[in-house]
């Protein structure tokens, strides 16, 4: 049996998606290495179906990368604009669908579970979500853009709670 949990955190978003693969040894739970982190961006001046399909690529590429065992994806939470949120649930759809072709694990989280897992509070804003990011996974620095930093959370949060 493998001892290892490799994660790839999404954080859904079809101008930029964020994305961060973490590896988490199940002997030593409080040790996570960071593979690598960053966003997916598409052109809004393209069709909505290239941008979906370019979201599509991207994970599949990180999925061949890092071959994470899990996918941790946040939920879509409320927006004010309807024409947002479907568009941002069809850029989930096609992360987890990407995740499902090659047999990876999904996992769902709130945008409110990943800062309770992260910072303690499930309000904390976007500042204090990226200093304990960087606390927690012992970067340099603080993850930028939020994206990367919100999949980062992702990431921890569904670290924290798969045994």
């Amino acid at each position: 049996m493998d001892n290892q949990i490799t994660v790839l955190g999404i954080d859904v978003g079809i101008a930029i998606t964020g994305w961060a693969a973490i590896k988490k040894n199940k002997t030593n739970s409080n040790f996570y290495s960071v593979h690598g982190y960053g966003v997916i961006r598409t052109a809004a001046k393209k069709e909505m179906c290239t941008r979906l399909k370019e979201i599509y690529d991207g994970v599949e590429e990180l999925i061949e990368k890092y071959s994470p065992n899990h996918l941790a994806i946040e939920d879509v939470f409320y927006f004010k604009n309807q024409k947002t949120v479907i568009k941002v649930g069809q850029a989930r759809g096609v992360c987890i669908v990407a995740g499902a072709n090659k047999g990876i694990e999904i996992y769902d989280y709130t945008p409110l579970q990943v800062k309770q897992a992260v910072t303690g509070y499930g309000r904390a804003g976007k500042k204090q979500v990226q200093k304990m990011v960087k606390t927690i996974l012992g970067l340099k620095e603080e993850p930028k853009p939020d994206d990367a930093a919100d999949a980062l959370a992702v990431a921890i949060c569904h670290l924290n709670t798969v045994k």
